[in-house]
């Protein structure tokens, strides 16, 4: 990867650390494309290292507002899907895991402009949190399945209860990739070089948060990752 790319890689890692310290979520379908189109093989990796640092930070956060009841349920169903995901990383080509990488999040996208909403209980959670496990793990974006789930939640409630959820099911997802030898040093460096930019990201949330309109926010995400899966499949093909 050359410099400029690596700088640009950087800065949308910045723009999806605020979206998601925003949101809730939006690290991986708004940075996962962008590096798949430099470098495949450096996902699912490095997007959950960086997302299991930035949960900690939503959780601290917001601490006050998560709702454990939910997130077991989540973690419940997380489990076996997290399984499911390393198991494609493992035996996935790289043009495969991109395109299920595009396919995942324009159905997220879908979904979410459809405006589709299932009720949040106990099996519809634990159904998310398979999703999520299993999307999360394979192509490092697991955030549209719990954000769908869990939409009626207030913005706070919202963020604190997917960042206690991720933080979790990112090392499930880490624990599970490691035994499928899907992380090696060089993924783990990535990940560390971009560290600074993820902590600027939701550094920045912080603001977005009492200033600027989320809907707008959401808005300007989702288009930018349509564009990045658009690219990932044309490139793919």
């Amino acid at each position: 990867m050359t410099g400029p790319e690596f700088a640009l890689v950087a800065l949308v890692v910045c723009l999806a650390s605020c979206l998601q310290g925003s949101i809730g979520f939006g690290l991986g379908m708004l940075a996962a494309p962008v590096i798949a189109l430099l470098d495949p093989t450096l996902l699912p990796g490095s997007i959950v290292l960086l997302a299991a640092g930035l949960t900690v930070l939503g959780v601290l956060r917001d601490r006050t507002a998560v709702d454990l009841r939910g997130t077991g349920w989540a973690l419940l169903g997380r489990v076996p899907g997290t399984a499911a995901g390393a198991l494609l990383v493992a035996t996935l080509p790289p043009q495969a895991l991109a395109l299920t990488l595009a396919g995942t999040v324009l159905l997220a996208v879908l979904l979410s402009v459809c405006g589709w909403r299932p009720r949040p209980l106990p099996v519809t959670v634990a159904a998310a949190g398979a999703a999520s496990g299993l999307m999360g793990t394979a192509t490092s974006i697991g955030g549209p399945p719990m954000a769908l789930v869990w939409h009626g939640s207030s913005p706070a409630r919202l963020r604190g209860t997917m960042s206690a959820f991720f933080l979790v099911g990112a090392l499930m997802s880490l624990a599970a990739l490691l035994a499928v030898g899907a992380i090696d040093r060089r993924i783990l460096l990535f990940a560390a070089v971009l560290l600074p930019a993820m902590l600027l990201g939701f550094a920045a949330s912080g603001a977005v948060n009492g200033r600027l309109d989320k809907v707008l926010v959401r808005r300007v995400g989702l288009a930018a990752s349509t564009a990045g899966a658009v690219l990932v499949l044309v490139r793919a093909l």
